[in-house]
């Protein structure tokens, strides 16, 4: 039952990477923009390339790559001596939940624009809870991955 979760993770991964996280404008009597975890990443990339770097990585590649190595794991094909750096990256991955959680209330805070979180906030923040509770599952002894 984990190996076929874990393959959902596959396809819902990059679903969720391009849904809207949240809808933000300056002001509230002008239309809101839609934000996703691409369009976010394609801005950063304009103006901090260091800091786009960290952030692809966390948001897209140490998430992805845990699922991949979870579903080489359940299929036989990569020992489960691998699995504590496949949960240090699932923890990497929490990371960027906790930076839109940030974001969004420092923006609150300062009052002069307005934002609304969209349901891809939540299916990423699914997948990536998803994501942690497979590879526990996973690590624990004598438990069946099928």
């Amino acid at each position: 039952m984990l190996k076929y979760l874990n393959l959902t993770l596959l396809v819902l991964f990059p679903v969720a990477w391009f849904a809207p996280l949240m809808r933000a404008g300056l002001l509230p009597l002008f239309g809101l923009s839609e934000i996703s975890v691409i369009t976010g990443l394609q801005s950063l990339w304009d103006s901090d390339v260091f800091l786009a770097l960290i952030v692809t990585f966390f948001a897209l590649f140490a998430p992805y790559v845990k699922t991949i190595g979870l579903a080489l794991i359940h299929f036989g094909l990569l020992r489960r001596k691998t699995l504590p750096v496949l949960h240090i990256l699932g923890k990497l991955a929490m990371a960027d939940i906790f930076l839109i959680a940030v974001y969004i209330t420092l923006s609150k805070g300062v009052g002069v624009g307005r934002i609304e979180t969209a349901w891809g906030l939540y299916l990423f923040t699914g997948c990536i809870l998803a994501s942690l509770a497979i590879g526990h599952f996973t690590e624990k002894p004598g438990r069946a991955v099928a």
